[in-house]
């Protein structure tokens, strides 16, 4: 199921307002914020649109976690942050997705809740590439 006014369903312009497709995982996909205050901050995104973890199977669940740990352990191997925050939200934008947020001791909010969008570091194209090469190499 996919709706048509959501970034994670339709990707393109939409989703380009916020992050870049890295790749499909196994139920979800796995996208780069385009935010990066928190250098490899990531989404993965469940592949259907559902609201809510309890609209989903326990296969399903197990297979979006699944994912989840397997980005995580991608941005671990790739940026080596000292603690990875996790962030499930959707008030506004009703997709199941979770944030991925590398938090590091001397870096940008360490000890304390990540901003959603603290709106302070973008990167170029090349950049935004170079991180997205990186996390693949980690996959």
């Amino acid at each position: 199921m996919k709706d048509a006014s959501c970034g994670y369903c339709v990707g393109g312009e939409p989703l380009a307002k916020f992050g870049i497709k890295i790749c499909d995982l196994q139920v979800s996909q796995l996208i780069l914020f385009k935010e990066q205050s928190h250098p490899g901050r990531c989404i993965v995104a469940y592949k259907d649109h559902v609201s809510e973890i309890v609209d989903i199977t326990e296969e399903e669940r197990n297979a979006f976690f699944a994912d989840v740990n397997h980005a995580a352990k991608a941005i671990h191997a790739a940026f080596r942050p000292d603690k990875l925050n996790y962030g499930a939200y959707g008030d506004t934008g009703c997709h199941l997705h979770m944030h991925l947020v590398p938090k590091y001791k001397d870096g940008f909010e360490w000890g304390g809740t990540f901003a959603m969008n603290p709106g302070k570091v973008t990167l170029s194209d090349e950049e935004y590439q170079e991180m997205i090469s990186k996390i693949k190499a980690c996959l």
